[in-house]
């Protein structure tokens, strides 16, 4: 069997960030966060942990030896998707840097009796925003510095990006080969 989830990044809009993924029911909360990662476009370089949706209220994360409370998070290595999603329409949250907050609402949208080996995205609408630009509001900024030649921040931010002169930031860039490719790539590292 397989779960299909629509994962949309929140706070966005015009058009909204999201991502429909199909993955094995098998598969670890650290092998979801993978596809994740892959199929947005993030660079796996920050915590993440998936939360709410819990009868006892508990998240799932990385466990680290250091200041980690056994009692209220699960390992994300050691809990598999189906034994938290049963049913269909079943929500939960993947928050993805703890600094800047990326809230990403996960719905489970149907299960389907498709033998998957490997996650893959089935379409999704919107550009990731890059890491660490400072959370929703810091992205819009952003798109709107590197977008007017007259903003102060404009050169700056396009420095920081790397990109070449009389590129725009596309607010509506996906593809759909280009996630699946990263999701492969992630979960094979």
């Amino acid at each position: 069997m397989a779960y299909q989830f629509k994962i949309k990044l929140e706070g966005t809009s015009k058009p909204p960030v999201w991502r429909k993924l199909l993955v094995p029911q098998n598969y670890s909360f650290y092998q979801l966060h993978m596809a994740i990662q892959g199929a947005f476009g993030w660079e796996n370089a920050h915590l993440f942990e998936f939360v709410d949706g819990f009868s006892d209220g508990a998240s799932i994360g990385i466990n680290f030896d250091d200041g980690w409370d056994e009692e209220e998070k699960e390992d994300a290595h050691e809990t598999r998707v189906d034994e938290v999603f049963r049913q269909e329409k079943q929500k939960l949250h993947y928050n993805y840097d703890f600094g800047d907050d990326w809230t990403h609402l996960l719905i489970l949208e149907k299960i389907t009796d498709d033998k998957l080996i490997h996650a893959r995205c089935l379409g999704g609408k919107g550009a990731c925003p890059p890491e660490d630009c400072g959370g929703i509001w810091g992205y819009y900024a952003m798109v709107d510095a590197i977008n007017d030649p007259k903003n102060p921040e404009h050169k700056d931010m396009r420095d920081w990006l790397g990109m070449k002169k009389n590129e725009d930031w596309d607010v509506n860039e996906f593809s759909v080969e280009e996630a699946n490719q990263r999701m492969i790539a992630y979960l094979q590292a």
